[in-house]
């Protein structure tokens, strides 16, 4: 903590308090301050102490302390005026709108003293010569929280109508309120059109975009515009999770959550907010947190989650229906003490509205982890008794398991278990022994492996039921059952029996080609799980064995299955066990020719969903091919095929593949698409850590290639929180990290960034290859002395620099030493230092060239070399201290142009490869000509320049840079050669 020994180290005290954390320790210590400043005895140094005391505190949660600082500010500027400067006398009159909308805040400070000091506010901005603008936008601002809608009108078009001046709120911020007006009157694509420039950037302060994008959620999910609604979540959360002043926003954030089906992030907002749940400083945006609060606890207790522990208030545990009853009694007591004060019932309405609000979305996946709340599992009730008027009816009902499993649609077996319930509860029903046995047949099918005893009594019932071609095979399927559990031997002695009967059966014309096609159908799958489950390569004896029980059913079934889909599945499904077993003898090919086809057959038979495997199938043998065409047809396919009865794991799987498929053919924002579904799916499946991390590894690094840093620094924060290297390895933890650094540093977040890569290089540095380690070592060299950490950068890059050595690239190792120049200059080291390390770098160039073996690498070194000397010249032109004698600073300027002079040379033999560089120093080397008093050589160099690309243009294959540098150059050496002319006419 900085001493207080005079005004200057007050200053400096109050700027240091002023970059800390919004938050209580901020306040005590700007109280502190107020009161060393009494202590100087100089009335500016108060003013200016309780200025920065209002600015802290209306930056926090405790903004119903302004008053009292802002009372005395006032008494003393009616008192002594003449005790105020400029900037202090502005800050006064400005903090009147701060004290506006803090008495709004407060339901205890009466309307009419709001609506006096409205009245104060006119009169002095009038009697200081400011526009009304500021004091319509507040009376606005007074009408729109009491409800009077035609009072607000009036005032909103008067705010507009008058002139903006100093007074006025900067134009980020009216634009925010302007926006909030019309999506609170349900205009909500006007909103957005006023928000577009502070959105995109154009207007910003330091609370906005922040609410412009937290306004902007909810009106965007009313549009539909769900991406851009995601996306303004996660760039806004990310702008407001620090700032305690926020809680307004804050809360709508929460909101965006509980209205899109992210209630588990939304109670991770929560989490991270305790206090908000309680700070009581400003009402207004307490009561917004609370009314958000209760959206998101019945939105949960409507999900049947009414009981789970939820965060809430300290000093309990919560339940979400507990924190409901108790966030909607606060909210209401809150509102209706607003109400109370302003003469109408308008705040709890809108409170009201708020909490019931239905969810806009089911799920919009947002790309962060966050495991969606399941629902306890609901126990159906007992069927009613058959006297009921409600009982099933149960031959409906079987008639429609029947038509499910005969077409092999989705959800027969379900319907099978509706039978069974149904006979249960209907104690009059009788099934007869084939209802019974394909009942126990799909009971079977549901219990995968643990099936093979219900498989056998379902035999046993299709053979009461005088069906013994079905009998073997529902034994084929309790031995193929076997081999899924790895009992692959007994599966093949279990169904041995049963393939040598049904044989002879179909001989004899006992049963039909679907019974014994089930039987062969058995026994190739077995045969298959045994070329599946072989470790290492499969015995040629495995091979042959499967692929002639694959060939037998094929010849058995092949033009006979007509329009039976039972039969045209066995087709497709031997195809593409033949496709498997093709490709894994080597022809990948003709295995892919076979997964299509199999594919094909499944879709053409109306049972697509089942074509999904061979589709994922055939795109991973197409990708091992190199076709990417066919890959990425297969992946649209599977998906597309797979509909809605695709399996979550599946589903993520699939948009993970082709995520990167698409990815690598440069569609990042629809590959960020895939991999945004893909982490979505992976968490529906449990697969977060797994899938979902890697999903959104992928998702982090599509969205830095579009440039969407804060949205990737989410994501891949994300990311960070499940990857590990023993899971997804450490190339993917690395790049993770590499990835977020390069987002904060776009963020101006340096030392966060410095430290994730910091992070990657530690990891990077026992990797064999060590270029990541050097390129991330330089990285974090970089945002350290962009944080201001300049002894850690140096060293940071004095560590690149041994790498690029030891790894022989001469172009990082200048680099590295150009950089740490430059901070040697900037620091105590002074400007010796410095021009050490530029001449090691100019050293380092040359050495290089010297022993360069080819002319590329040579070009490149020449073009380093002359950057290099271009740097030399600007580090020594600004090496000058303002204080030294003018001999030292013409020497310090001598030597800046020496080396322009030399950069110049060595771009000049680059020819027109090198113009705009070349140029840019010829200017550089002008100018300090002029400054030594030069006119007639600073001359000479800007119609070189004029020259060089009147001269360049001429030549048909010109490349001497952009237009816009083009014209930045010639209009740059036009001013030169002005300035020269007139400073040659002075000294005529």
């Amino acid at each position: 903590m900085t001493a207080i020994t005079d005004f200057d180290s007050l200053r400096r005290a109050m700027a240091e308090n002023g970059e800390q954390p919004e938050g209580p320790a901020r306040n005590a210590r700007a109280e502190l301050l107020l009161a060393e400043a009494e202590k100087l005895n100089i009335p500016l140094a108060v003013i200016e102490a309780l200025g920065h005391q209002l600015k802290v505190y209306n930056y926090s949660s405790e903004k119903d302390r302004m008053f009292v600082p802002f009372a005395r500010l006032l008494r003393m500027w009616d008192e002594r005026p003449e005790d105020f400067d400029a900037h202090e006398t502005h800050s006064l009159h400005w903090v009147f709108k701060w004290m506006s909308a803090g008495m709004l805040d407060q339901p205890h400070v009466p309307l009419a003293s709001v609506e006096k000091w409205l009245g104060e506010m006119e009169h002095r901005y009038r009697l200081a010569g400011h526009s009304e603008r500021a004091v319509r936008s507040a009376e606005f601002s007074v009408a729109a929280h009491v409800g009077d809608e035609e009072r607000a009108e009036r005032a909103f078009a008067a705010w507009l109508a008058a002139d903006r001046d100093s007074m006025a709120d900067c134009h980020a911020c009216e634009l925010q309120g302007q926006g909030w007006w019309r999506a609170e009157q349900g205009r909500d694509a006007e909103a957005l059109e006023l928000w577009a420039p502070v959105l995109e950037g154009a207007y910003t302060c330091a609370h906005e975009p922040h609410n412009a994008l937290a306004s902007s959620l909810v009106p965007l999910l009313r549009l539909g515009r769900l991406e851009e609604a995601r996306a303004h979540h996660l760039r806004g959360f990310r702008l407001v999770r620090a700032m305690e002043s926020m809680r307004g926003a804050y809360a709508d954030h929460v909101e965006f959550c509980a209205l899109t089906g992210n209630e588990a992030r939304g109670l991770e907002l929560l989490a991270e907010r305790p206090a908000y749940f309680t700070d009581d400083g400003q009402p207004r945006s307490r009561l917004d947190f609370l009314s958000v609060v209760v959206l998101l606890m019945e939105r949960l207790s409507a999900l049947g989650l009414g009981g789970q522990q939820v965060p809430g208030p300290a000093g309990r545990v919560w339940t979400a229906a507990d924190l409901a009853v108790h966030a909607r009694g606060e909210a209401l007591a809150l509102a209706a003490r607003f109400d109370e004060r302003n003469g109408t019932s308008h705040i709890s309405e809108r409170a009201r509205a708020r909490m019931a609000q239905e969810p806009l979305v089911e799920r919009l996946p947002l790309g962060v982890r966050a495991v969606r709340p399941s629902a306890p599992a609901v126990v159906p009730p007992a069927p009613p008794a058959a006297e009921d008027a409600g009982a099933p009816d149960l031959p409906a009902l079987l008639a429609e398991a029947r038509r499910l499993s005969d077409t092999l649609q989705p959800h027969a077996v379900e319907a099978w278990a509706a039978v069974a319930l149904a006979a249960e509860g209907d104690q009059g029903a009788e099934l007869d022994a084939r209802d019974r046995a394909e009942i126990a047949d799909h009971q079977a099918m549901e219990l995968g492996p643990e099936g093979a005893e219900t498989f056998e009594q379902a035999a046993g019932l299709y053979a009461e039921a005088g069906d013994p071609g079905e009998a073997l095979a529902a034994r084929a399927r309790g031995a193929y059952v076997r081999a899924l559990a790895g009992e692959i031997d007994e599966a093949l002695a279990a169904v041995a029996g049963p393939y040598d009967r049904v044989l002879a059966l179909y001989a004899e014309g006992g049963t039909e080609v679907r019974q014994a096609a089930g039987v062969l159908m058995g026994r190739a799958r077995i045969l298959m799980r045994r070329v599946h489950e072989a470790e290492g390569p499969v015995a040629e004896r495995a091979l042959t064995e499967a692929e002639a029980a694959v060939r037998e059913l094929l010849a058995l079934v092949e033009g006979r299955a007509g329009d039976d889909v039972r039969l045209v599945a066995r087709v497709a499904e031997g195809h593409a066990m033949l496709a498997e077993l093709t490709a894994r003898t080597g022809d990948a090919e003709a295995g892919a020719e076979l997964f299509a086809r199999a594919a094909a057959e499944f879709v053409g038979a109306g049972l697509p969903w089942f074509a999904v495997e061979y589709e994922a199938k055939l795109a991973g043998l197409a990708h091992h091919l190199g076709d990417m065409v066919e890959t990425e047809r297969a992946l649209r396919a599977a998906l597309e095929h797979g509909g809605r009865f695709l399996e979550p794991v599946g589903r993520a799987q699939l948009h993970l593949q082709l995520a990167e498929v698409v990815g690598g053919r440069g569609a990042a924002d629809e590959a960020a698409e895939h991999a945004l579904e893909a982490a979505h799916w992976a968490d529906e499946a449990g697969e977060g850590p797994t899938f979902g991390a890697w999903a959104r590894h992928q998702l982090g690094g599509f969205l830095v290639r579009q440039g969407r840093w804060a949205e990737a620094a989410e994501v891949l924060e994300s990311a960070l929180a499940d990857l590990t290297a023993e899971a997804h390895g450490d190339g993917a933890v690395v790049q993770t990290q590499w990835w977020l650094g390069d987002c904060l540093s776009e963020l101006g977040e340096h030392r966060a960034a410095a430290e994730r890569r910091l992070q990657a290089a530690e990891t990077a540095r026992h990797w064999p290859e060590q270029h990541d380690h050097a390129t991330l070592a330089h990285l974090a060299a970089e945002s350290l002395g962009q944080a201001g950490l300049h002894a850690e950068a140096d060293r940071a890059y004095a560590r690149a620099g041994d790498l690029w050595r030891s790894l022989g690239n001469v172009h990082g190792l200048v680099r590295s030493l150009r950089a740490r120049a430059w901070l040697a200059l900037r620091t105590q080291d002074g400007a010796d230092p410095a021009r050490k390390l530029m001449a090691g770098a100019v050293g380092e160039c040359a050495d290089a060239l010297e022993v360069a073996d080819d002319e590329e690498t040579r070009q490149r070194l020449v073009l380093e070399l002359g950057h290099t000397h271009r740097q030399f010249g600007d580090l020594l032109a600004r090496s000058a201290a303002e204080d030294a004698d003018d001999d030292s600073i013409r020497a310090a300027m001598e030597g800046a142009l020496s080396q322009m002079s030399e950069a110049v040379a060595v771009f000049v033999s680059l020819e027109d490869a090198a113009l705009p560089p070349r140029t840019g120093a010829e200017l550089a080397a002008g100018w300090l000509e002029a400054d030594l008093g030069r006119p007639s050589q600073a001359a000479a160099r800007a119609r070189a320049v004029l020259r060089a690309y009147a001269e360049a243009e001429t030549d048909p294959d010109f490349e001497g840079g952009d237009e816009e540098t083009v014209r930045a150059r010639r209009a740059e050496a036009e001013q030169l050669l002005q300035a020269a002319d007139e400073a040659t006419a002075e000294l005529g």
